[in-house]
């Protein structure tokens, strides 16, 4: 079980570790076509996001980075994007913590919703989606592809 230290915002200063942790999460989950963009995050995109207004939230063990999730404002709603755990600290409830702050930052800002994406072939993903009360709202298929490979998924906010 994960000694979780911390659970706080992310810093600009956490680039870095934020593109380490989602190279190394997304690498871990199944092979996806097309292969996921998440595998080539850098800490200059993660920077990038930041200076655009966007943030996220990371797990912290140790003083080292366990699980992070990014957010930015889009669509009358938080998307939230990289939502990220470890392969060895999978399975102990990090992934809804960083939603339920991802949902706390939805609040502060005043939006109603949570949004995110997800590939269709990631059934498991798409099920935790959803017992943490999001629903499908829109199918999608990436350019060049004739059928729907990923889901954008909305969850509202009382």
């Amino acid at each position: 079980m994960t000694n979780l230290l911390a659970l706080r915002p992310l810093l600009t200063a956490d680039a870095a570790a934020v593109a380490r942790t989602v190279r190394a999460a997304f690498a871990a989950n199944p092979l996806v076509d097309p292969p996921a963009s998440a595998l080539g995050e850098s800490a200059a995109g993660v920077r990038a996001l930041f200076a655009a207004g966007g943030g996220g939230v990371g797990a912290f063990a140790d003083s080292a980075m366990t699980a992070c999730l990014l957010w930015q404002e889009k669509d009358g709603g938080l998307y939230v994007s990289r939502v990220s755990v470890r392969p060895r600290h999978r399975r102990q409830g990090l992934a809804s913590r960083l939603l339920a702050a991802a949902e706390d930052e939805a609040r502060h800002q005043g939006l109603p919703r949570l949004r995110l994406s997800t590939r269709l072939t990631l059934a498991a993903n798409r099920a935790f989606f959803a017992t943490a009360g999001f629903r499908e709202a829109a199918r999608h298929a990436h350019p060049g592809y004739a059928h729907a490979t990923f889901v954008d998924m909305v969850k509202e906010l009382s």
